[in-house]
């Protein structure tokens, strides 16, 4: 796997440290909350966590309006055989969203990565057919008008399109070809009509041949769906931003401007910093962290305001960064707006300056 105008005055490492922790909750002081965001902001959860970590559950409660779980809809956690589905995790995600006034994001349908081992044996376009529309069909009619956005399709773009092809390889597209798309889309929406529908992928954002060419190629790819009336309603933005590297604002611009000329509402559904080539000094990483963020966001609501954005994850305690880029330092990855103790950084920060209302 190889992937993945600041704010003056308001980034300050002492200050973005020292707003302290509420305790949990009411569904109506969350609901207030809620009420004074312009834009609903929430972040990816590690459901285990929220019954194990109280404190966890109290910054989640504390800041987000919307929850996604890191796993638990995925083929791998939903489908430990042909036969079987278990809904555990998402329905422990799901009631602790309804139960704190929150809505669920549902991640994610159709995905290259992270597929059961029996999947390997599904070796004809007829069985391929079979087990995505009978797999889309349970899950979102389990969840039919409670989950109010799918990640229908995740990552359909290849990682470098010069080298790999425009599309990444997949058992999906290996049976299907490219109509697997189509496919996916058409039965997530007659199996439920009211839920909003996403494209999800990610490095769009960069000054770089690869990023220019993803961009372009995910243009041609929802062009040609809209073209043809399938119901993609959305482009879900992930946001995995690398550190080191400025944001391409003109061309990110542009994009979004693009896609949301197709009709498309615009997501942020996995924003994080990959901080791995970052300096040591915990304030200046910080600081350029929540500077990407800040000219990611800017480019984005210089065009359209997103319907939401996410994180993906709440606190630096628990992230996926590591495993993927650990610091040669030893350091500990500092990615996500909450840092180990659960207090906000100025990354929070920034996120609140395009979130709240009045901001």
């Amino acid at each position: 796997m190889h992937r993945r105008d600041f704010v003056k005055g308001a980034l300050g490492a002492g200050l973005a440290s020292s707003v302290p922790l509420e305790l949990v909750l009411p569904i109506s002081q969350a609901a207030q909350a809620a009420a004074r965001q312009r834009v609903p902001y929430g972040a990816a959860i590690r459901t285990d966590f929220l019954e194990t970590d109280p404190h966890y559950a109290e910054a989640v409660r504390k800041y987000c309006q919307i929850v996604v779980g890191e796993g638990g809809l995925k083929w791998i956690d939903l489908r430990p055989s042909r036969s079987s589905f278990e809904f555990d995790q998402p329905d422990r995600l799901i009631a602790f969203a309804d139960a704190n006034g929150m809505t669920m994001r549902g991640h994610t349908l159709i995905w290259y990565a992270a597929m059961p081992d029996w999947t390997v044996e599904i070796d004809t376009a007829k069985e391929a057919e079979f087990e995505l529309i009978h797999h889309i069909e349970v899950v979102v009619g389990r969840y039919r008008g409670r989950i109010p956005n799918w990640d229908v399709v995740n990552e359909p773009i290849s990682e470098d399109p010069d080298k790999e092809g425009p599309l990444r390889d997949s058992i999906w597209l290996q049976q299907l070809g490219e109509d697997y798309i189509e496919l996916a889309f058409r039965t997530a929406a007659a199996t439920d009509q009211n839920t909003q529908l996403v494209l999800n992928d990610f490095d769009f954002e960069k000054a770089t041949p690869v990023s220019r060419k993803r961009r372009s190629l995910m243009l041609d790819l929802l062009k040609k769906l809209k073209d043809r009336d399938v119901p993609v309603h959305a482009l879900g933005l992930q946001g995995h931003l690398t550190g080191e590297a400025e944001i391409d604002k003109d061309g990110l611009s542009r994009f979004v401007e693009d896609a949301h000329g197709l009709g498309l509402d615009i997501l942020v559904t996995e924003l994080d910093v990959i901080d791995n080539n970052l300096p040591a000094n915990q304030g200046v990483r910080d600081q350029i962290a929540a500077m990407r963020v800040n000219d990611y966001l800017s480019a984005i609501c210089d065009v359209v305001e997103p319907k939401s954005i996410l994180t993906w994850g709440l606190s630096d305690k628990y992230t996926w960064v590591p495993i993927w880029f650990s610091r040669r330092d030893g350091l500990p990855n500092r990615p996500l707006p909450l840092d180990e103790n659960y207090q906000p950084k100025a990354m929070m920060q920034v996120l609140q300056e395009f979130t709240q209302a009045g901001s």
